[in-house]
């Protein structure tokens, strides 16, 4: 038998004190032991580095932040591994996270990357953190099972694949779309990527309603949308499948429509609704009935605030093309 290959875990770390410990924790609980990890510590002034130490991780130090993509890269160029995991430091894997990786690599030689899911059970316990990882946790759970991304969430590449892609683009400063970006590239190679949803693994992030708009807004959908823009393709998939960009245009529509004529601002919201309205039996299901009550006002605005950002975004590529 072949011997197990070298996995290594690569985890960007930017003062990431309050949850690094558990992730790292969870790490050492793996039942697969051919590991090694690596912590690119990004210009952390917290006590990062020194709880990545006291777990036996390899922290690679960095003088000032520059971004999760960087960070990402420095530690690719340094591991051993045959598959570098990537996870966050805000997520904690399974026992079995990695050995299951690992079997799914071992059983397909045409498999260049493999990506998982956040469980249903976030550990923040307030609605909008609730909400947002649930939603997350949605996405990936209806997504295809031949994917249309990369996800650092949970994400593990073949060392020689994300070397010849020239791994992450680092000129994303911020936590941002680079593993989109980065997925695209991948499908354009010709590369194949699966989503298992039922590796799951556990989100501790504590989300504010600023935060969430923020990483809505700025960090996801404008960037999002540039990249389709560039690449002159929209994935039926995911957060941009076909119900979620009708759901938009119903949005504006209904908002267009208030003023002039109120009933039939709610008819549309009712089919945006009713649009996704598994979404919303999800959320029962997981959390009851008042907590999916609540989260429907909030999806409504995620739609009109995601139509929001594409339009920005379309008038940012015109505004390039132009200055060009």
């Amino acid at each position: 038998m072949p011997a197990p290959p070298l996995i290594s875990i690569i985890v960007p770390v930017y003062n990431a004190s309050a949850t690094l410990g558990r992730c790292l924790d969870a790490v050492c609980h793996s039942t697969y032991r051919d590991i090694e990890c690596l912590v690119a510590d990004d210009g952390s002034w917290d006590e990062s580095p020194e709880l990545a130490q006291e777990r036996g991780a390899r922290v690679l130090p960095i003088r000032e932040r520059r971004g999760p993509a960087y960070a990402r890269n420095l530690a690719a160029a340094s591991a051993q591994g045959e598959i570098l995991l990537f996870i966050d430091a805000d997520v904690c894997i399974q026992p079995d996270t990695i050995e299951r990786m690992a079997n799914a690599f071992a059983e397909d030689s045409t498999l260049d990357a493999l990506i998982g899911s956040y469980d249903d059970d976030p550990a923040a316990s307030n609605f909008v953190s609730q909400y947002k990882n649930l939603m997350h946790c949605f996405v990936h759970q209806q997504g295809k099972r031949c994917a249309s991304t990369f996800w650092t969430g949970c994400g593990a590449i073949r060392r020689s694949v994300f070397l010849a892609a020239g791994g992450f683009d680092e000129k994303y400063k911020r936590p941002s779309t680079e593993d989109i970006e980065l997925g695209a590239r991948l499908i354009l190679a010709g590369r194949k990527i699966e989503l298992e949803p039922s590796l799951t693994v556990k989100h501790l992030k504590r989300w504010t309603f600023l935060e969430l708009l923020e990483s809505d807004i700025r960090d996801r959908a404008i960037p999002w949308t540039l990249l389709m823009l560039r690449e002159r393709h929209i994935p039926n998939d995911l957060n941009v499948q076909w119900s979620q960009r009708i759901s938009v245009a119903l949005m504006y529509i209904a908002l267009s429509t208030t003023l002039v004529y109120w009933p039939a601002a709610v008819a549309f919201a009712a089919v945006v609704i009713a649009l996704n309205q598994r979404f919303y039996r999800f959320l029962e299901r997981r959390r009851g009935l008042f907590f999916a009550l609540r989260a429907v006002p909030l999806h409504l605005l995620y739609f009109v605030y995601s139509g929001t950002a594409f339009l920005a975004a379309c008038g940012m590529a015109v505004g390039e093309a132009v200055s060009r």
